[in-house]
């Protein structure tokens, strides 16, 4: 460590995630928000991707060894704030991950469960499931599943239920270990998005939004990078998921849809006039 000052270090946050060559999701979507919202972000690749607006066409999982490397490389250089976690790769990058965040149990980790693309690629098989429940879940601070990937994680041999209810897929998922879900209502048919943090007592808060017309791809991970950063800020729980909520709409309010497929999320809307909300380009 250098003679710069503690004090003088905006709060850090480590990523865990794979590559988006469009900028909409992925470690570019973590490092634009995390930045936004003054903090600095350090960046472990999980895999890179081949994908544009509409999907992901491609996946190459990093070796898990090199994952570890990187991680272990930054994290004994500088001090980190809060962990968060996106897409994983595959079992071997999940059993690491496991192992070099076991060592900093005191910092807060924020895990975005990426099971499939806005298009519905599928990006993490049974394997990974079952290793993040058993691996991840346990050592995770908050788990913030829309609710597709919510009631995909509590569903196993034993439970096929096709529609369970979200109060029961948030209080299975705390039973496997994390401390908070945020479950996430997007893909819920109901008139306005109601998002819904619950702890090992229940329900501790319920928040509304309007739809915002258009699809946006990094929503996701645009929400849990901003929670890792409030937390890093020193954002107690309920504040912290409050506030990622209001910067995640606002971002979404004034995306933009740059290719042929979906809105990506304008993380620097702070940073525009009001009068320059922008337009979708024509193609």
């Amino acid at each position: 460590m250098n003679s710069t000052a503690l004090s003088d270090i905006p709060p850090i946050v480590l990523c865990f995630g794979a590559t988006d060559p469009t900028g909409g999701a992925g470690l570019q979507a973590d490092i634009l928000t995390i930045a936004s919202m003054g903090c600095h972000p350090l960046t472990v690749v999980t895999a890179i991707t081949v994908q544009d607006t509409g999907g992901v066409d491609d996946v190459l999982p990093i070796d898990s060894e090199w994952v570890a490397d990187q991680a272990r490389a930054v994290l004994e250089d500088m001090p980190v704030a809060a962990f968060k976690i996106g897409l994983l790769g595959s079992v071997e990058n999940i059993a690491a991950i496991a192992e070099v965040i076991s060592d900093y149990p005191d910092i807060p980790l924020v895990f975005d469960p990426v099971l499939a693309s806005g298009r519905g690629d599928e990006l993490a098989n049974e394997d990974m499931l079952d290793a993040l429940r058993e691996l991840l879940l346990p050592q995770t601070t908050i788990l913030t599943p829309n609710s597709i990937e919510a009631r995909r994680l509590i569903q196993d041999e034993e439970n096929d239920e096709d529609n369970p209810d979200l109060v029961e897929c948030a209080k299975r998922i705390l039973q496997l270990g994390t401390e908070y879900v945020l479950v996430t209502g997007t893909h819920e048919h109901t008139p306005k998005v109601i998002n819904a943090l619950y702890g090992e007592h229940g329900l501790i808060r319920s928040d509304s939004w309007d739809r915002l017309p258009g699809i946006y791809h990094g929503s996701g991970c645009t929400l849990a990078s901003a929670i890792a950063a409030l937390l890093a800020n020193g954002l107690p729980m309920e504040e912290a998921v409050k506030e990622a909520q209001e910067f995640t709409w606002q971002a979404l309010k004034f995306g933009f849809r740059p290719g042929m497929g979906q809105h990506i999320p304008d993380r620097l809307f702070w940073a525009r006039d009001d009068e320059d909300e922008p337009q979708d380009i024509k193609h």
